[in-house]
């Protein structure tokens, strides 16, 4: 009797050459995508051009709309920055009512009055036409002298009480501006020249100061006068 066995591993090694030659006699292809008829891509209509009334009455109802939503956002800001602007405003008119109270009036006053004493004193070192150096150098000479005991009749203890409440409030003045606390406009209408003067005659005092021992004196006064001025103005 035959066996059968050897026509199943017949039929065995057959079956993979079959499906070997079927896979190769696939085509290749690249199409990953489907076509798009060109009736499916419809053209946007624009509303301010359609002539139904109701759509065009939609499109210029919300072109109105955005055109109230950015007024008003500006219109916001806008009052806001005016809101801003008129509390330091405020707040530097506050300061001009300290600087016309008694006490900075009699500091004032002492000041005014021992420099203009020195200045006519030490009026002859100064030539008829002086160079802006020369001029420098002459009134940081005088606020010098002005700080010792023999520049004016007032007792320096006195003086320097008068000149501490000076360097104070200009201190105060520099940080109220240099903070954004204070209006410079309107500070810089009301004590600017000021400021800028008292400067031309104490920065050698100051510079003395500082090497004594006070790095940070008056160092605010020093940036509110060199903010927006040539340099060869307020060295």
């Amino acid at each position: 009797m035959k066996k059968p066995g050897g026509t199943t591993k017949q039929a065995a090694a057959v079956t993979p050459a079959k499906e070997a030659a079927a896979k190769q006699a696939l085509p290749e292809t690249t199409e990953g995508f489907p076509w798009l008829s060109s009736h499916e891509i419809k053209k946007e209509s624009n509303p301010f051009t359609d002539r139904d009334w109701r759509m065009l009455v939609y499109a210029w109802s919300g072109m109105l709309v955005r055109f109230a939503i950015i007024f008003t956002l500006a219109f916001s800001v806008y009052q806001f920055l005016a809101n801003q602007e008129q509390k330091r405003v405020e707040q530097t008119m506050s300061l001009v009512e300290l600087w016309e109270t008694k006490d900075y009036q009699q500091a004032q006053r002492a000041l005014k009055d021992r420099l203009a004493a020195l200045n006519s004193k030490y009026d002859n070192l100064l030539s008829a036409n002086p160079s802006p150096t020369e001029e420098q150098v002459f009134r940081q000479r005088i606020g010098i002298e002005a700080m010792s005991a023999s520049g004016g009749d007032m007792p320096l203890a006195d003086f320097s009480e008068k000149f501490d409440r000076i360097v104070y409030f200009l201190n105060r003045l520099s940080f109220c501006v240099d903070g954004d606390l204070c209006s410079r406009k309107v500070t810089d209408a009301y004590f600017r020249d000021y400021a800028v003067s008292f400067w031309s005659y104490f920065a050698g005092y100051v510079d003395k100061q500082r090497k004594a021992g006070s790095p940070t004196f008056a160092t605010a006064i020093e940036a509110y006068v060199r903010s927006g001025q040539p340099s060869a103005e307020t060295k």
